[in-house]
């Protein structure tokens, strides 16, 4: 909706700041989506008079033109047009001027003779031949305005206007309307609205002899007409064009414009019809016959569907009622007697009718929303008011209402104690009364009576919202929302999306499966006949036995979706899971429940070490320290010698390892497959506390390499623990860089090679304190069956 800071002023009386106004507007919940002030591009273009008219001496279609711009002197212009004469007053674009579209004039010569300026059409002002019907369009624009020489050419032609443009919401059509946009301004600045009622004089005659309406469908729920006779069609006065101008609107003529000034004003769209072409004299709104069809306005041949509302006469409709007239229902040049139609359709009706027929109009947009039937009369009574004073024509007594509609006044107590909690302020009640009156609410003893043209007002809670409004949403002060729960992260969810954002950075694919499963899936990952896993909690009413129970293991479910994913082919997956498992608690009705995160990958790239790696930046990223992985050969799902049990503090975190041939077989998996199996409470008990700072190191550090020989069977992490154990808090880093079996090494055993480094905070360390420690690493060493190579 775009609205006309000059035709505001006939309601509010408002000096518009059109930056303040725009903001204002939107902080009372009307918002403003931006503003145009007409003729702001036009720059140093006056108003001129041409004194005389000469002939260029070298080019035979140009003419040298002595114009008084009122500024003493004449001024020279070369122009080519042909429409022009000594004592025309036109447009002048003066030196350094500017034109719309970026266009500037300068001074300059024209085949030798020096032009001042240029003088200016229609078009290069950005106006077109509807805004001024006496102008021509291919020649300079001749004005038949009264104005003062060297006056600027937008105040001489009323090209001045603010257009502010609004998004008005759908449950506010009232606000697709002049008037009730000036409603908002006035109730937004405290200021009053002035509202006149139409009224029309008449002439002589009865409508009822001329026209006579019947109403066969609910879907129209009011139709009132008027009739004018001796229409005499011409342009409108300047003051009705500059305003539909302004308003986005083009000019056509006076009877046209007057159905589209009262659309823009009232918010209530209107046609005209020509009283000739309306056979019997005879108006009947019903829905459309079976196989009927209308050649719209625009020239198109459109189907109907019994759905449809349409205007007919006695013999074929005649307009899509709220959508668009017929072919030979507007206004021509021979129209003598004219039908305004003013009425009230429904709303999802022309809805569904317009997006059938494909062509959304302006009248549809409004009626859609749902109008109110109350100001049909209004309006009509407007535009024949405008008939009046625009002499188009003589207006014949009486009018037509028809249809069923009763519209029930809406009534809300008004309680000031709820609505202050609700919104969270502390306002007198006559203040509250003070916002409603304003808006034309009724309020009397304690009860609140909303306007027929705010529909949307049912509840208390819109009347909160209308004094919220007004009252200011930037003064509202904050406070805490009362009733709900404070909703927010719980640590152990911030510490699962933590691990999700971890794992996923580490190249891995999240996916979701489902806690119901078959009991054979604990044959396939061969579960022990008597392993307490295999005691489920049994589903009542199992969408199939494939679904029966509810899942004691995330193992299953992961390799069902590792063999989906081979047997798309798929050359390599790497995924996780964070899945629940239900373990029937006995004497207990529901089980209980608990996270565990499972990691599976398979295929190039992807293997025992590409997990057992994400695993360790997981525990690096969570601060988990402390922990470590010992092998197992008794874990049915994985490979024996090929697995481990990951410990923290003696306490079992889970499993990693390849997944046993006979399982992988059993799922169709064709590659070797490895699995994470990790208690997710256990990592969140176990957590690290979060970093702090340490200090850039202020001694150096000292490197030692050891080469140790012990039996193939030892684990690396026992090894390890003996060099920690030895060197203590010197041990700064440890790193293992070789394991060698071979020549020069006997039979079952194996050379592990690792870097120390060892540093002191307090001291640079000497070669004595290096060397007792490492002694100490090397007994601790022994203990466990390892020496140094020789």
């Amino acid at each position: 909706m775009i609205l006309s800071g000059k035709w505001l002023k006939d309601f509010v009386n408002i000096e518009i700041d059109p930056k303040q106004f725009a903001h204002d507007l939107t902080m009372t919940g009307s918002k403003v989506e931006g503003y145009k002030i007409e003729g702001e591009e036009i720059k140093n273009v006056v108003v001129g008079k041409i004194l005389s008219i000469e002939g260029h001496p070298d080019a035979d279609k140009l003419l040298v033109c002595q114009m008084d711009v009122g500024k003493g002197a004449p001024v020279q212009i070369v122009t080519g047009a042909t429409n022009l004469k000594a004592g025309d007053v036109v447009p002048v674009a003066l030196h350094k001027s500017a034109l719309p579209g970026g266009k500037e004039i300068t001074r300059g010569k024209l085949r030798g003779i020096m032009s001042d300026g240029m003088l200016c059409s229609l078009s290069e002002l950005g106006l077109a031949a509807g805004d001024f019907p006496y102008a021509i369009e291919d020649g300079i624009f001749v004005l038949e305005e009264s104005c003062e020489m060297g006056e600027n050419i937008q105040s001489a032609i009323g090209l001045d206007d603010i257009a502010i443009e609004f998004e008005i919401t759908p449950n506010r059509p009232d606000c697709l309307s002049v008037i009730g946009l000036a409603r908002e301004v006035a109730a937004t600045y405290h200021l009053p609205f002035t509202l006149n009622r139409p009224q029309v004089k008449g002439s002589s005659g009865d409508i009822n002899e001329l026209l006579s309406v019947e109403v066969q469908s609910p879907l129209c729920q009011r139709y009132a007409a008027k009739v004018v006779k001796n229409v005499k069609i011409g342009p409108s006065p300047r003051w009705l064009r500059e305003r539909l101008r302004a308003s986005g609107v083009r000019p056509i003529n006076n009877l046209v414009d007057i159905t589209n000034y009262v659309m823009l004003e009232y918010g209530q769209p209107m046609h005209a019809f020509d009283l000739r072409y309306v056979e019997g004299g005879r108006i009947t709104v019903r829905t459309a016959q079976k196989g009927e069809r209308i050649t719209t306005l625009d020239g198109i041949d459109r189907p109907l569907s019994e759905e449809m509302l349409v205007i007919c006469d006695v013999k074929k409709p005649v307009a899509v009622a709220g959508v668009m007239g017929g072919e030979y229902s507007g206004i021509m040049g021979d129209t003598v007697t004219v039908v305004f139609e003013s009425a009230c359709f429904n709303g999802p009706s022309v809805r569904t009718t317009a997006k059938a027929l494909g062509m959304r109009t302006e009248s549809s947009g409004r009626f859609e929303k749902g109008l109110d039937p109350e100001a049909c009369m209004q309006a009509l009574l407007r535009a024949c008011q405008l008939v009046e004073e625009l002499e188009a024509g003589e207006v014949v007594d009486g009018a037509i209402d028809v249809g069923e509609w009763e519209h029930t006044p809406v009534t809300i107590d008004l309680e000031p104690e709820w609505i202050n909690r609700f919104i969270g302020i502390d306002m007198p009640v006559e203040q509250m009364a003070a916002i409603l009156t304003k808006l034309e609410f009724e309020v009397k003893d304690g009860k609140v009576v909303a306007p027929s043209f705010r529909a949307d007002v049912r509840h208390k809670a819109d009347l909160a919202e209308e004094i919220a409004r007004f009252y200011g949403y930037d003064k509202i002060p904050e406070t805490v929302v009362r009733g709900i729960a404070n909703g927010r992260w719980t640590e152990e969810q911030k510490f699962e999306r933590y691990v999700r954002e971890t794992l996923v950075a580490l190249g891995s694919y999240e996916c979701l499966t489902y806690s119901f499963i078959s009991p054979k899936y604990y044959d396939k990952v061969l579960l022990p006949a008597d392993s307490p896993l295999r005691r489920s909690v049994v589903i009542a009413n199992p969408l199939g036995e494939d679904t029966s129970i509810m899942r004691t293991l995330t193992i299953p479910s992961m390799l069902e979706v590792i063999s989906r994913n081979y047997s798309n082919r798929n050359l390599s997956a790497n995924l996780f899971e964070i899945g629940t498992e239900y373990h029937p608690v006995e004497g207990e009705q529901l089980p209980n429940e608990v996270k565990k995160l499972t990691i599976a990958a398979y295929g190039d790239g992807q293997d025992f070490y590409t997990v057992k790696g994400m695993v360790e930046a997981l525990f690096t990223q969570i601060h988990l320290t402390g922990w470590r992985i010992e092998a197992v050969n008794d874990h049915p799902t994985f490979h024996p010698g090929r697995c481990g049990k990951l410990t923290a503090d003696g306490e079992i975190m889970g499993y990693i390892g390849e997944v046993h041939p006979a399982v992988l077989e059993n799922y169709g998996i064709g590659v070797r497959a490895c699995v994470a199996y990790l208690d997710f409470e256990t990592l969140f008990a176990k957590r690290g506390a979060e970093i702090t700072y340490i200090p850039l190191p202020k001694f150096p550090a000292v490197t030692r390499d050891l080469a140790l020989l012990c039996d193939d069977a030892t684990p690396v992490a026992a090894l390890e623990d003996a060099i920690r154990e030895g060197c203590g808090n010197l041990l700064e880093k440890l790193d293992l860089f070789d394991v060698y079996r071979g020549q020069q090494i006997a039979e079952g055993k194996k050379s592990v090679a690792y870097s120390l480094t060892l540093r002191s905070g307090t001291n640079t360390l000497t070669d004595g304190e290096v060397d007792a420690k490492i002694e100490k690493a090397l007994k601790a060493l022994a203990l466990v069956g390892a020496s140094l190579r020789k």
